[in-house]
């Protein structure tokens, strides 16, 4: 089962299974064509920021992030780092910067 991730903005879309993080899901959406590179990837392990997106609606689970990218306000608002993003529904989600290191 994969449910729909749609990015805000563009409207673009990919399934994206419960075990999957988010990079996963996108970067496996099409096979045999281009790879879709809407949300940008970086270390692929919650250190870097450059992956980090703000949930605008539905379900998911997060696993630690580094804090210095996702403050513990910014996560309740729905910020959050794509690879440690975990769909348990259909998700809206919108690509925002990543915060500069101090």
């Amino acid at each position: 089962m994969k449910f729909r991730v749609t990015l805000a903005g563009t409207g673009e879309e990919f399934g994206c299974a419960p075990d999957q993080h988010l990079l996963q899901g996108m970067q496996g959406y099409r096979v045999g064509q281009p790879l879709l590179k809407a949300i940008p990837v970086g270390c692929r392990g919650g250190g870097c920021g450059v992956c980090r997106v703000r949930i605008v609606s539905g379900e998911f689970e997060a696993k630690k992030m580094s804090r210095k990218h996702v403050t513990t306000d910014e996560q309740a608002q729905g910020h959050a780092l794509a690879c440690r993003v975990f769909p348990r529904s259909d998700l809206v989600v919108e690509v925002v910067a990543a915060h500069q290191a101090d």
